[in-house]
């Protein structure tokens, strides 16, 4: 057992936490929390949404109702109604006193968490596990603003919850030990695809998908490619399902640019993970994407249309830059032992819906050619930003594979 992925800790011993989990509070009744809530719903449990507007809460109910309702007539459940029957919505934190688990799914800001958290610890019973939805935010930072921090872990579902399987479980420095298997069983029960993390910014995700945006956008201001054409490449040639510029649209550029500016932070500005002036601009207009309209396309006339002049040779060269960097952040990961390669593997097709693991990727592509590939741009660029990582290094130089 890996000590950074199961740290101690020894206020009340495990057995003392609930082996089945009965009683669900979900705090706040916006889209990620209504549906967590619709998960745990659907597997049975008794789901309390709690929201302080009420107007939000009747939304959240309504959207439940319509959605249960298109899936028991699709027959993908078999009574909308009994699920139904599982939830019910309140505004006052006070009806969480019987909840097994608690998952907090409110706005991303550490500040209004910890408040939340605090209020939250004098009203649950001392073994109700609380657990942070948060994306990107230090969970020991949540924890500590608790008297009883060994309970206290992230639990990182991705949007829509009930349809992305990924489910990211991030235990505190102070999280007892194995309550993050506990919770993995949890997940599991509720027919998600788990991965354990150690808490580090952005988890396994969030940090390791960051060039597949900036260093696609890097590729667009220094005008090697259009922004068409390398969602065409990376589409076409590198069989992702959406290219990194209708990607960010659809996510929301207030989303996405601010995960990047919060993981550059958190990393001590790293240049690996600097974000783009390029997007800075587009959040400083509104033009968020898709839901405003405009981002890096304009949705005005309906699709964007995409046409590109590179050839198959030019557009693999840009696939393979931006892969590189992706494989880079993935075997770094591996050798900061963020996660298991296994882990990490499942994260990105299941998470991000990559077409292949990236570990995977490397040992097809080899990893002396992906090494070349960054150490080229370093010696172009002679930025942090392409060094390469040493286990990468390690590997291409005894020409092993990351994966038997």
């Amino acid at each position: 057992m890996n000590p950074l992925l199961f740290p101690n800790s020894s206020f009340i011993p495990l057995h003392a936490f609930p082996m089945t989990f009965t009683n669900i509070g979900i705090i706040g009744a916006g889209a990620m929390g209504t549906g967590i809530a619709q998960v745990a719903a659907t597997a049975g449990c008794k789901v309390k949404i709690i929201d302080t507007q009420a107007a939000q809460l009747e939304k959240s109910k309504n959207s439940l109702q319509t959605i249960l309702q298109k899936l028991q007539d699709k027959g993908k459940i078999a009574n909308a109604q009994a699920v139904l029957d599982n939830l019910s919505f309140h505004t006052d934190m006070q009806a969480l006193q019987d909840s097994d688990l608690v998952i907090e799914a409110i706005v991303e800001n550490l500040e209004i968490k910890k408040s939340v958290f605090q209020n939250l610890e004098k009203i649950v019973k001392p073994t109700c596990i609380l657990a942070s939805n948060t994306s990107s935010l230090s969970i020991t930072s949540i924890a500590a603003s608790c008297t009883q921090a060994d309970r206290v872990i992230g639990i990182h579902f991705f949007n829509p919850a009930p349809l992305m399987p990924l489910v990211e479980i991030i235990p505190a420095i102070q999280t007892r030990a194995d309550l993050s298997v506990l919770i993995q069983q949890l997940m599991l029960a509720w027919k998600k695809s788990p991965v354990i993390v150690k808490d580090t910014p952005g988890f396994i995700v969030n940090r390791i998908a960051r060039p597949f945006y900036g260093e696609a956008i890097r590729i667009m201001e220094e005008n090697i490619a259009t922004k068409e054409e390398i969602d065409l490449a990376m589409t076409q040639v590198g069989g992702f399902k959406m290219g990194p510029f209708e990607l960010t649209d659809y996510i929301g550029h207030d989303v996405n640019y601010i995960v990047t500016e919060t993981v550059f932070q958190s990393f001590f500005y790293d240049v690996r993970y600097k974000p783009s002036l390029s997007q800075k601009r587009l959040l400083e207009a509104n033009w968020l994407g898709r839901k405003t309209g405009k981002g890096f396309y304009d949705y005005a006339q309906g699709e964007p249309v995409k046409q590109s002049k590179l050839s198959i040779a030019a557009q693999t060269k840009i696939v393979h830059r931006i892969l590189a960097m992706l494989i880079n952040e993935a075997v770094d990961a591996l050798y900061l032992q963020i996660a298991s390669d296994q882990d990490i593997e499942t994260a990105m097709t299941k998470g991000v819906n990559y077409p292949k693991g990236l570990l995977a990727w490397c040992d097809a592509l080899g990893a002396d050619y992906i090494l070349s590939i960054l150490d080229t741009l370093f010696d172009t660029y002679r930025e942090e930003r392409y060094r390469a990582s040493a286990l990468l290094r390690q590997i291409a130089n005894s020409n092993q594979k990351f994966l038997s």
